[in-house]
Order: structure tokens, then sequence, then C-alpha cells
């Protein structure tokens, strides 16, 4: 008689199994990596191939002599993982940064908790934030578009959320009229500013969303609830005052569709229920518009998605299912 493994999440149903997930994501990646490829050159080669390596090769030596266990990089968790960093990044990141990003969202993102399954917080996103507090002049440093042939040398630029930063606390409407259009934005053209390797083209990202929920990878239930909340609230916020951004330029800009689409979608560090996913995008989505209108960082996503990840366990208490044949509690 065989006997019944239960093992820690990522739970799949039917014949889904981690690496085919894994590497779904990564195909539905790759519109957003040929864009970002195709706007930025070099640069976005350069640093998604240095994340990528430096990821795998991290979790490949702390598997190996740290946790003295069997290698896990076959399971594709730490490429993708070194793909997202790689696409929250400027494309003019130096190499010896990259690696420490790697080194920070595998060693301590993920694999100090156990690894995959067991890590609390998204691991790119950790990384990420790491760099972004210990090096803020490199990692808002944006490279313009089209600049195929360079690398470090690049010319830099603002981002379109610089703008909308800037029209807010100046209250001066005008810092709006620099803003790229909506279509220009979604289609990611040279109109379209400067920004990470992964967030240039919210078309390509889009796409990606109809594939992963084409082949079930993921559900709905996240991206549509966070995309959902900051156009709706951006939408009353333009009404009450011009001074904020209208609601397509403000699901356009920034990491907004990245997180929402890939990163906030994380198996593992995401509420296991729709009702749970619900409330944990519509949280999301607020604290992003929160964080960008009035918070420090231009760009509130990130944040949003690592502080509802902390509260994902008592979400998922908040919201448990009823269990199969239990009998209601009588009041």
């Amino acid at each position: 008689m065989g006997k019944l493994i239960v093992s820690l999440s990522p739970h799949a149903h039917g014949t889904d199994t981690v690496e085919k997930n894994m590497y779904g994501v990564m195909i539905a990646l790759l519109p957003a990596l040929l864009a970002s490829f195709y706007f930025f050159g070099l640069g976005s080669v350069v640093v998604c191939l240095t994340s990528v390596a430096a990821c795998v090769f991290f979790e490949w030596a702390i598997t190996k002599y740290m946790l003295k266990r069997e290698t896990s990089i076959l399971d594709g968790s730490a490429m993708l993982t070194g793909l997202l960093l790689g696409m929250n990044l400027p494309s003019n990141l130096p190499l010896w940064i990259i690696i420490i990003g790697a080194l920070v969202a595998i060693g301590i993102g993920k694999m100090s908790f156990g690894g995959l399954g067991n890590n609390p917080f998204n691991p790119a996103l950790v990384g990420r934030c790491f760099l972004l507090v210990s090096f803020p002049a490199q990692m808002t440093s944006w490279p313009t578009i089209h600049q195929w042939g360079k690398y470090l040398d690049a010319d830099t630029g603002a981002t379109p959320l610089y703008y909308m930063k800037e029209a807010i606390k100046t209250g001066d409407v005008s810092y709006l009229k620099e803003l790229p259009n909506s279509l220009d934005l979604l289609l990611g053209n040279a109109n379209a500013g400067a920004g990470t390797v992964g967030e240039i083209c919210a078309l390509a990202l889009l796409l990606g969303l109809v594939y992963m929920l084409w082949k079930k990878i993921i559900t709905w239930h996240i991206p549509v609830s966070i995309i959902g909340t900051v156009f709706v609230l951006s939408a009353l916020l333009h009404f009450a005052n011009p001074v904020y951004a209208d609601p397509f330029q403000e699901i356009f800009t920034g990491g907004l569709m990245l997180g929402a689409i890939f990163m906030a979608t994380d198996y593992v560090t995401s509420p296991m229920t729709h009702k749970g996913q619900l409330i944990y995008g519509v949280s999301i989505g607020f604290l992003t518009l929160v964080i960008r209108n009035w918070g420090s960082y231009p760009e509130g996503m990130s944040f949003a998605i690592l502080i509802m990840n902390a509260f994902t366990p008592l979400i998922n208490t908040y919201v448990k299912p009823k269990r199969f044949g239990e009998v209601p509690a009588k009041k």
C-alpha cells in the first residue's frame, strides 16, 4: 500500500507540477522580455542574463554546501526568481549590484526559510527592495529606451511616475502634460519614457496574463482586483482633483501591471481561496495608490505586495473554508 505524502505549498491539482507551472510563467513572460530587449537592447539582455545566472548559482551553492541536500535548481523557481528580479531593475545597473540582489533574493528571501514553499515573501521583491534601499541612486537612474548598443553609459531620463509625483507634491497640473498618452504607455513606444526592464510595455504583460489564464496557471482574482482597485480609486481622485493622473495612465505606468500579473500571483505568498485573493488584491491596489500619491517613493507596487505577503497567513485564517462535513456551531 502506497503512502500518502503531504508536502508544503505550492499545491497544484491534477496533472500540474511545480516545474510545469514555473516554466509556464516564464513562457508568459516572453512577450515582455522580448519587448524589453527591443526597447532597451544590450542593457536589458545583460541585466536579465546576469540576474538569472546569479540566482541559479546561489540556489545551487546554498542547497549543496549549506543545506546539504539535493539541488532544486531544475524546478525552475530559481530561474523565474532571477527573471522577475531582472525585470524589476534598470537596464543600466552594474553587474555587482545585480549579483548582490540575486544573493539577497535567493539567500534571504527564499533559502533561509527552507526553500520553495516555505518563503513568506516574494523572493524577487525582497531582492529588489533591498537594492532600492541600499543603492537608491543606481536603482533610480532610468535609461531611456531605444539605446540598443549601450549599457552602463546609457542616457537617463525621468519616468512617468516622476511627473505624476511632482504634480501631486507641487499642486501643479502642468507636470501631467509631460506624461505619455495612454496608447504610448500601452504599446511602449519611444514616447513611453523610462522605467525598469519589465514595465515598459503594458500590452506585452497583458498577453502574458491571457496566456496564464488560458493555461489555468493563475486565476483572474488577484490581477483583476489589483488593477480594478487602482483604476476605480485613481478615477475618483482624478475627478476630485485633476492634479492626480487619469486612471489609464495610473494602471499603465510603473510596475503595476508587472506586479499585479506576475509578482502578486506567486503561489507561495498569496492566499489560497478566491475570497482571500480578492481581499489580498484590493489591499495591494489600495496600498500601491497610497504609496504612489502620498509616500516617499514614486512607485509603491513592490512594497504593497510585500506588506500583503505578511498578511497572507492572516487572510488564509480569516477566510478558511469550512471542513467537509463540519456542522456549524449553534449560537
